[in-house]
């Protein structure tokens, strides 16, 4: 697994633009389209993180320009109407920011991402301190990687630890970054175990198994019929 991308230190973005908690709306606006990101971290004067502030923050100021939002919007949306009156990113900001750590795995920064509905996430260390920024792009980095390398740590990392050294008789090939294992075995309990592992081998896509138990002998084997 050499030089391959699995953890968010691996993919992230160290160079980060980030902003003091009395940034000004316009200021902000700048930067996001200076830097052409669509969110930006704020950091506290220890440079921790504190909140991150997104266009989605910025746009109250535009919807409820003519200050009428009505007595229903007013009770619905209120964190909104309280935005478009926001002029600092320390009121803009929306808060505890939703952070990931360097050694996170890449699937458990794709999960938070999901979970939070967001496209990028601040990157920061046990003390908080903002170490960079991962976005969907910097996950799927990893489906990059060469089809012979995935290959070679599939047999090496998955085969051949769970089949032992001795498996001239199985099969792998990667196109596109599919797996497929093929051959015979003679614990077929295992394959549900090797495709599981091999599906979580950085770089898979998919993985198609093939394997079978070895041969039957009636001979050896009287009570078994013969295939």
């Amino acid at each position: 697994m050499n030089g391959t991308p699995t953890l968010v230190n691996d993919v992230m973005t160290r160079r980060v633009v980030a902003l003091k908690r009395g940034a000004a709306f316009k200021d902000i606006v700048k930067v996001m389209r200076e830097w052409r990101v669509s969110a930006l971290p704020v950091l506290d004067n220890a440079g921790h993180v504190v909140g991150v502030v997104s266009e989605a923050d910025l746009l109250p100021k535009e919807e409820y320009r003519e200050g009428d939002v009505g007595r229903y919007g007013q009770v619905q949306n209120l964190a909104e109407v309280r935005k478009a009156d926001a002029v600092t990113a320390a009121e803009l900001m929306t808060a505890p920011a939703v952070t990931v750590a360097p050694d996170a795995t890449l699937a458990h920064a794709a999960r938070v991402m999901a979970r939070h509905k967001v496209k990028r996430l601040p990157v920061a260390g046990p003390d908080g301190a903002l170490k960079g920024i991962v976005s969907r792009s910097d996950l799927l980095k990893v489906f990059l990687r060469d089809d012979r390398a995935i290959a070679e740590e599939v047999r090496s990392e998955v085969v051949e630890r769970i089949f032992g050294t001795h498996t001239e008789a199985i099969r792998v090939g990667v196109q596109d970054g599919v797996v497929t294992l093929a051959g015979r075995v003679h614990q077929t309990a295992l394959i549900p175990l090797a495709t599981r592992l091999s599906r979580a081998v950085a770089g898979v896509v998919d993985v198609r198994c093939a394997l079978i138990g070895a041969p039957r002998h009636p001979d050896l084997d009287p009570d078994l019929p013969g295939v």
